[in-house]
């Protein structure tokens, strides 16, 4: 008998019915965690015990996000799946120390954007969770923060898997695909932090702090003016960073990633047939 190997897949996680309805919790309990300053009315418990929120939610966060790994593993996320995203992780948190975040040169974005995009979102929202927990670990970064963090990065990483044609397009159609992702979601990553922390700063009586007696067309008029004062240089560093290193190393690493992916053979069908 001859032993006939499927298609390769490059697709190292599928999401089944329990991992999306997982991350579909996570992700709406993240969104509410960052954006609940815009819509809680002033006199709710929320608004006035907003020094305590920060705690609350990371305890939910990093429980809701293990939920969803466990998930994710019951799904299919074999040994070499594991092994995989033990040294991509390792590889992400030894990277992001390079620049330690100056002038926003932070390179281990464009790796997870690659990854993402070889290995599919699944794969791709638990590598960016593990690879902040394990870089925080590292750089002695764990704080209130870190939940936020987490999810901003799996996210991040998730919607490089999403992006379309990952089976069809390749070369420079591929890279500037992803450089342009790349270039935008730091950005978009930028200011999903932002908004994790901003309404802390109630101490500085300024335009751009939170008024939680505002409505939300004022707040999010002030928090654009917090981002523009405050984090615009770092993005912009962060975008270029990972738009350049993509359009320099990624034709070499996209093909060496799906070359052990391939190797891997991760869920890759084995049929027999007689000779």
């Amino acid at each position: 008998m001859t032993p006939m190997e499927g298609r390769p897949r490059t697709r190292a996680v599928r999401l089944g019915p329990r991992s999306l309805a997982a991350l579909c919790l996570v992700s709406a309990v993240g969104v509410a965690g960052f954006g609940w300053p815009l819509f809680a009315d002033p006199s709710s418990q929320v608004a006035a015990h907003a020094q305590d929120a920060p705690w609350l939610f990371a305890g939910l966060l990093v429980l809701l996000v293990a939920v969803v790994m466990a998930t994710i593993s019951e799904s299919g996320l074999g040994p070499k799946a594991v092994a995989m995203l033990g040294v991509l992780a390792a590889t992400g948190a030894a990277l992001r120390p390079i620049g330690a975040g100056t002038a926003g040169i932070e390179p281990m974005f464009f790796l997870m954007v690659l990854s993402g995009r070889v290995l599919g979102p699944g794969f791709g929202f638990v590598l960016g969770s593990v690879t902040m927990f394990s870089s925080a670990l590292l750089t002695g970064g764990v704080g209130p923060w870190l939940p936020f963090q987490m999810l901003a990065m799996g996210w991040f990483t998730m919607g490089a898997g999403l992006l379309p044609g990952p089976d069809r397009l390749r070369g420079r159609g591929e890279l500037a695909l992803l450089a342009a992702y790349g270039f935008c979601a730091a950005f978009a990553y930028g200011t999903v932090m932002n908004l994790a922390g901003w309404p802390f700063m109630g101490a500085l009586a300024s335009n751009v702090a939170f008024d939680p007696h505002a409505d939300v067309t004022a707040n999010l008029a002030r928090f654009l003016a917090y981002c523009l004062a405050t984090s615009l240089g770092w993005d912009l560093g962060r975008a270029v960073v990972t738009v350049v290193l993509t359009l320099a190393l990624g034709a070499p690493l996209l093909k060496a990633l799906r070359r052990a992916t391939r190797r891997a053979a991760f869920e890759t069908p084995v049929t027999f047939e007689p000779r």
